[in-house]
């Protein structure tokens, strides 16, 4: 008998491997992902058992024969005992050592999820594949389906001995996610009819706050079958999800959920990926009516009452205001009366700055805007051509925060605040009561991606679709896709921005996609500012205003 001493075998251990690689790559396994023509030929080894995910129903009417049908709707969707579950995967014939191909229709998620309840309880990932395109892709590629049902799988012997935590999210440590977008990502994988707002499923229409729409169908290519690791990475950097940050997964429920937490952890192989199972469901049952929004970043817009409170006497006597509030009426409108503490700077300064950041900076300093403060933009109708296109200077320049009061200033008298025809006090105190805005010099860090004067000087992730911004499409012609979108379909008629379900199906309708260098442009760049503001509220991550 050969005898091979220790380092013996460890170096056959090895080759082994290294050969198992090559051999894997050949037959088309990708990760846990198998192709159809995998399973076609390993379809009846004793060592593969195959799950269908899918509705008994749909499982009765056809399936891949020999697959066991595991029914999602009926054991999924609540917490059961460990020896509850461990029972249920011993049925479905599981045991130690054998491949678990699992599948449904084809790009719908119950397949993920089965994935995820099984590695989530301990059975260990390199055993655990998903058919890419499921049955689909299985009967377009000529597999054979049969409406026999499949034998009761011999008792598996499968144990649960440990639970893999670090897949899963509990509500305190997702809403502690939620609040700090730097270093967490939460991905929605709900569509954008739900995000928005236009179904309601539950007491409120909308979603988690900072939850980022990435709907479980856009990981699919149209076969059915998962897009590449290349494709999924550039959707996820173009929505600002980064590898390095700990990312969450929810949806309605914590199935659809299933679909990016396989793509992002065993596709990718990001190092921090969990899923919130309670998902929205657990959200809303909070007794402590935790928020939800239909926007993507409603704090843009602010009203009065947010304005008298944190831009008010009290805070600021105290010192810990951080608000600039930038009046941007002319000055003999301002002079008859203004919100306490509001700096007045025309919006004819931003339009002759426009090519001069510089210029700018030189006037909002003096002035008593601070860079570091939140910079609240009124024009007294909400948003205008003026105060949008204020907006967008503001971050051009860099500003650490910049929103557009919503209300007029005869809503902000309505509420019973006070307006004053007093200059306000920038400077050194003069008197005692005074609560004076002390002059900064305020530093230019100018950036590139707001405001472009030479299309072809970006270069996003995805292809350039120009936004025309005003009444008419501007006779200057653009060398790229265009889609017309007055900002005045957008607004109502006080200024305020339309419902977000109504402003995406106006988008959607009008052909603006959701993964695109956006540039919006007008003949007036305070139209153009006027769209590129709706579309940050609305959450696209590429926006750029051109000025020629």
């Amino acid at each position: 008998m050969l005898k091979v001493g220790r380092y013996g075998f460890l170096f056959a251990v090895a080759v082994c491997l290294l050969l198992a690689q090559p051999m894997a790559a050949a037959e088309g396994i990708k990760g846990n992902l198998v192709p159809v023509h995998w399973l076609e030929n390993n379809l009846k080894k004793a060592d593969v058992l195959i799950l269908d995910a899918s509705p008994a129903q749909m499982y009765a009417a056809q399936h891949i024969p020999g697959a066991v049908s595991v029914d999602l709707f009926t054991y999924g969707g609540r917490e059961v005992p460990v020896s509850e579950m461990e029972q249920r995967f011993q049925s479905w014939g599981i045991s130690a050592g054998k491949k678990i191909v699992i599948y449904d229709r084809g790009a719908p998620m119950m397949a993920t999820r089965l994935f995820y309840d099984l590695y989530y309880h301990g059975f260990p990932a390199k055993d655990l594949f998903i058919l890419d395109g499921g049955l689909s892709k299985w009967q377009a590629s000529g597999g054979a389906v049969t409406n026999d049902p499949t034998p009761a799988p011999q008792k598996g012997s499968f144990r649960i001995t440990r639970m893999n935590e670090d897949a899963r999210a509990k509500l305190p440590e997702f809403l502690t996610a939620s609040g700090d977008r730097g270093s967490h990502a939460l991905v929605e994988a709900l569509d954008a009819n739900w995000h928005f707002g236009e179904l309601a499923f539950f007491d409120r229409a909308g979603h988690i706050p900072n939850g980022i729409l990435l709907p479980s169908a856009d990981f699919y290519h149209p076969d059915k079958t998962f897009k590449t690791a290349e494709e999924i990475k550039r959707m996820l950097d173009y929505l600002g999800v980064k590898a390095e940050q700990r990312i969450y997964t929810y949806c309605g429920g914590g199935i659809a959920a299933s679909v990016p937490f396989f793509a992002l952890k065993f596709m990718l192989n990001y190092p921090n990926v969990k899923l919130y199972s309670e998902s929205e469901i657990g959200w809303l049952q909070d007794q402590r009516e935790l928020p939800y929004w239909t926007y993507d970043a409603p704090f843009l817009m602010r009203d009065a009452n947010w304005l008298k409170t944190w831009g008010g006497r009290m805070l600021r006597m105290y010192g810990v205001a951080q608000v600039s509030v930038v009046d941007v009426r002319p000055a003999d409108a301002f002079n008859e009366g203004h919100v306490p503490f509001a700096l007045n700077i025309p919006a004819e300064v931003f339009t002759g700055t426009l090519a001069h950041p510089g210029k700018l900076a030189e006037i909002l300093g003096p002035a008593g805007v601070h860079a570091s403060h939140e910079a609240v933009v009124m024009s007294g109708a909400g948003v205008t051509k003026e105060s949008a296109l204020a907006f967008v200077m503001l971050e051009r320049l860099g500003q650490k925060k910049v929103s557009i009061l919503m209300d007029s200033l005869e809503k902000w008298v309505q509420r019973g605040f006070a307006v004053t025809k007093e200059a306000t006090v920038v400077g050194p105190r003069k008197a005692p009561q005074d609560v004076p805005i002390l002059p900064t010099t305020y530093p230019v860090n100018v950036r590139k991606d707001v405001i472009i004067t030479d299309p072809g000087s970006t270069h996003g992730l995805y292809p350039k679709v120009f936004l025309a911004s005003g009444k008419h499409v501007s006779a200057k012609a653009q060398d790229g896709a265009v889609v017309h979108v007055p900002y005045t379909e957008l607004l109502n008629a006080d200024g305020t921005p339309k419902a977000a379900k109504d402003i995406w199906n106006i988008l959607a309708k009008a052909g603006v996609p959701r993964y695109a260098e956006l540039v919006c442009f007008s003949d007036d760049p305070g139209e153009a500012a006027a769209n590129y503001f709706i579309l940050k509220l609305m959450g696209y991550p590429d926006v750029k205003v051109l000025v020629n």
